[in-house]
């Protein structure tokens, strides 16, 4: 969770604990007091915020403007002390960095990344993310999301829902638009 994506200039005799110490440096100052203020509001520490923000930065890797409302579903999720069922853990967890939808063969998978089977956050980041998607937790927006999908205009948007109904009336516009594809092809 040390790590923060930027760019640094190191020489080629740098020693490992100098390079360590470099990143702790880049740490603390990344961390100044209006983040750790931010943290502390939505009750996760520096660690915990890098996890949700890496698995928020592979739900949404190109329609960032939907990061802040993707971290807000899930911190509702931790606050109900729900599963937080996010396919970019499953696909972690099984180390298949190509597949491109998650199977119900593979919410079974066996490991603390999997969040289909394991309450709360996974026990490390799943990727380094960005400070873009750091920021989007520490500032998510405030909602009464649980659910998302995947929008069925293949946008890359997702649609939101509050309850089940709303998610299972979500789930199935998005199958009839797969099927509609398929069918094209």
């Amino acid at each position: 969770c040390i790590f923060l994506p930027n760019t640094y200039e190191f020489y080629w005799n740098t020693s490992a604990d100098e390079f360590v110490n470099r990143m702790l440096k880049e740490y603390s100052n990344f961390w100044n007091t209006r983040r750790k203020s931010l943290a502390a509001n939505i009750g996760l520490n520096y660690c915990e915020v890098s996890v949700l923000a890496s698995i928020v930065e592979k739900e949404q890797s190109f329609r960032i403007d939907e990061r802040s409302k993707i971290a807000g579903l899930y911190l509702n999720r931790l606050e109900k002390r729900m599963k937080l069922q996010s396919d970019p853990t499953v696909i972690f967890a099984i180390g298949d960095f190509s597949i491109r939808r998650v199977l119900k063969k593979d919410l079974k998978v066996e490991s603390l990344y999997n969040t289909y089977l394991h309450k709360g956050l996974p026990p490390g980041p799943i990727c380094l993310p960005s400070i873009h998607a750091i920021d989007a937790v520490l500032n998510a927006s405030k909602n009464d999301y649980i659910f998302m999908c995947a929008k069925e205009d293949f946008s890359g948007y997702h649609n939101f829902a509050k309850t089940s109904r709303g998610h299972i009336r979500n789930a199935k516009k998005y199958r009839r638009a797969l099927n509609k594809k398929k069918i094209m092809r």
